[in-house]
């Protein structure tokens, strides 16, 4: 079965890890949300201990809906007598976007109306509408003519986590904090034996949720209580009997063995009152010690190891001020400079004022404001001891010397082209057969990552000459680059059938996907858990070609892979996109492309841009649309359990000609592929196609080297 569990904007990736760690099947993030494959038990377990998750959504029905009459009719429609029992109560949750039905208060009465008119008829009894703690919460989406009706597993929001008593200023949702905590590592921080400080404490929000982590206390123990969150006739009440026991077991061995290890400080005696009075309603009073004091008089941490979290005011009610934030960091690198941080900033230039040194910033959303959650490991980076650093060898050096050289040659093009994500080598040397690529965060042009793929050596060169230069290629890399070791994905890039292919990358994880810019466009990029990144940099002339040409146009990307050409095309205002590709993951990458960019202030998506999975070549032969511009980048070779094994090289005619026939007049197809020996069947092709071989255009000056990277033609229907 699948569900829903939402969350905040920017907390999607740890809510999905953190819902596979509880046992689901599967978990894909989406916006504010993750879609969830597992069992009722899994979505129940979600219920009691997710620290992530707002809602957890059961669906009991889907259906299309294009006006009020056809959702009071299809909600009409179920069996409501076998899901809410007589006497019980009853509540609805409505989000609705779209012109069918614009008012979310009205829907959520008309289901409500179904509901009561329908229990009516068949039992004679009506239900209570009870807003604050129904027996049994609805929760309605109606989007883009298409209703989701689901039980509220929860009840309501699960931020609420049931010891709040008193609150402050602008309250950090409990949700939120756990996120702060997470990016931090603060599990594994206390783990080792580490302490929690927040010098800005507020009501307490972030040492309540790190002490409840610490104790393994279930977030759902103290909201629900003994009842259940949900009265709903399907619940399963013996599974959160159980889940309830364990809980209890696992708080009551938690709590024996937690430490007093929580800091909390503030220059607000009211806030202070208030974080007492809920810490103790949380029962961890007697473990955090809060104290009354300015960010400048903090004193000197005895812990060796600990974790910084707290969330420093930023919004106008509040008045961010960068000297506050300044100070803030000027005082952790005094009093906790092995510490790690987690600072949830009002914006990237407020992170930047900390003058702390980020291994991540992520983009994360208090409520609807944006915000920047700054983590640096440690607070304060060693000095280099005064010997200096490691001298290179005489081959690095060379290395060091080729790389800097490559550097002054394409300065002027990249600042021309305003390029930040480039080959920056590609094996000048014999001996040292590397590619290595560089890649700049967009929200930050000082955070660079090196992605450096090792040409597998002749089997005739001793594996202990290998390591060596490769040693060397990360110590000149290292000296050229100034990034640290962490910033440093490497793969090996080995022969096989078919053309070059990647090794799997090795165990190492470096970090969540970044953010870069090509052009007007931001793309997401990983790049140590995949074995290419998401974006090929040898086609960056081909996706400006069509960023160029695609205003207005209807855009067709097929193969798709992670959309960076659907972006530039929708960035260059392409009046629809559709992408196409196999592959899930791909796909909702893609989508995660397309939303993390903006036209007028607005995120890319909607209607006017479909994403189909897919296999291409039998879509396309069922398709009946017509396309302005399409670009078709297809792999190799692929194989699938979901549709035939595609071979590049044998079907290319026939993806060639169902992709042409799909061309509105005057349309445009742009075609490339990387497989070395392709060889295009001209006269086959030319029987439907005016055919152009553009690969010359379509080389990048970095890639000048290798112009056998792809090749790329240009397609018009005959």
């Amino acid at each position: 079965m699948k569900f829903f569990a939402s969350c905040g904007k920017g907390l999607e990736y740890l809510l999905a890890d953190e819902l596979v760690a509880l046992g689901c099947a599967r978990a894909t993030a989406t916006v504010a949300g993750v879609n969830v494959e597992g069992e009722l038990a899994d979505a129940q377990r979600a219920v009691m201990w997710s620290r992530l998750a707002s809602r957890v959504l059961w669906p009991l029905a889907e259906f299309y809906c294009d006006s009020e009459d056809a959702l009071y009719r299809n909600v009409a429609a179920l069996p409501w007598a076998t899901h809410l029992a007589p006497g019980r109560t009853l509540s609805v949750d409505a989000r609705v976007a779209g012109d069918a039905i614009t008012h979310a208060r009205y829907a959520a009465q008309r289901v409500k109306d179904a509901v009561v008119d329908t229990l009516r008829t068949e039992t004679g009894a009506r239900p209570d509408v009870d807003l604050e703690s129904p027996d049994l919460r609805l929760n309605l989406v109606v989007r883009k003519g298409r209703a989701v009706l689901s039980v509220d597993l929860g009840g309501g929001s699960l931020h609420r986590r049931g010891w709040r008593r008193a609150q402050g200023d602008a309250p950090l949702k409990e949700t939120l904090a756990a996120a702060v905590l997470l990016r931090g590592h603060w599990p594994q921080v206390h783990a080792e034996g580490g302490a929690l400080l927040d010098p800005m404490c507020g009501s307490g929000t972030l040492l309540i949720e790190g002490a409840a982590m610490a104790a393994d206390v279930a977030p759902g123990l103290l909201r629900h209580g003994a009842a259940p969150p949900s009265r709903w006739s399907g619940f399963d009440l013996t599974a959160w009997d159980a889940l309830r026991a364990e809980a209890l077991a696992r708080e009551k061995a938690g709590r024996e063995a937690l430490r007093p290890v929580f800091f909390g400080s503030d220059i607000d005696p009211a806030a202070l009152r208030a974080a007492r009075g809920n810490a103790e309603a949380a029962g961890f009073a007697d473990v955090i010690e809060f104290d009354e004091r300015q960010v400048a008089a903090l004193r000197p941490m005895q812990q060796v190891r600990g974790l910084v979290a707290s969330n420093p005011p930023y919004d106008a009610r509040l008045s961010a001020d960068a000297q506050l934030y300044r100070g803030l960091g000027d005082a952790l690198k005094r009093i906790a400079p092995y510490w790690r941080a987690s600072l949830l900033c009002g914006s990237v230039e407020l992170a930047r004022a900390t003058g702390l040194r980020p291994q991540k910033v992520y983009q994360v959303f208090n409520g609807a404001l944006e915000c920047a959650l700054l983590v640096a490991d440690p607070v304060q980076p060693p000095l280099r001891e005064d010997a200096g650093p490691r001298p290179l060898t005489p081959g690095a050096q060379m290395l060091a010397n080729r790389l800097r050289k490559n550097l002054r040659a394409s300065k002027s093009w990249r600042v021309r082209e305003d390029v930040s994500c480039f080959r920056a080598y590609d094996a000048d040397l014999p001996e040292y057969a590397v590619a290595i690529d560089v890649y700049t965060e967009a929200d930050d042009p000082d955070a660079s990552w090196l992605h450096v793929q090792e040409y597998a050596a002749p089997a005739d060169i001793p594996d202990a000459d290998v390591r060596r230069r490769f040693g060397e290629v990360l110590a000149a890399a290292r000296e050229v680059f100034g990034v640290p070791r962490e910033r440093i994905a490497t793969k090996v890039r080995a022969r096989g059938k078919g053309g070059s292919k990647y090794a799997a990358p090795g165990a190492e994880r470096g970090a969540d996907p970044i953010v870069v810019r090509e052009g007007a466009a931001r793309l997401r990029v990983n790049l140590f858990d995949y074995l290419d990144t998401g974006l090929f940099l040898d086609h960056r002339p081909l996706r400006a070609r069509l960023q160029r040409e695609a205003r207005g146009k209807r855009f067709l990307n097929l193969f798709c892979y992670t959309g960076a050409a659907t972006v530039h095309a929708a960035v260059g205002g392409a009046a629809s996109t559709t992408s196409v590709d196999l592959s899930a993951t791909y796909l909702q990458w893609a989508a995660d492309n397309l939303r993390g960019n903006r036209i007028d202030g607005q995120p890319i998506g909607g209607s006017a841009h479909r994403m189909v999975q897919a296999d291409a070549v039998a879509w396309l032969e069922a398709e009946a649309g017509e396309y302005d511009l399409v670009f078709c980048d297809p792999p190799t070779f692929s194989n699938s359990a979901r549709a035939d094994d595609f071979d590049m090289q044998r079907q290319h005619v026939r993806l060639l000609q169902a992709a042409v026939a799909r061309l509105a007049p005057g349309g445009v197809l742009y075609f490339s592929n990387n497989y070395r020996r392709f060889r295009l069947d001209e006269a086959a092709v030319a029987a439907f196609a005016r055919c152009e071989d553009i690969t010359a255009e379509t080389i990048p000056p970095d890639f000048a080297r290798n112009p056998r990277i792809h090749r790329a033609w240009r397609l018009q229907r005959l």
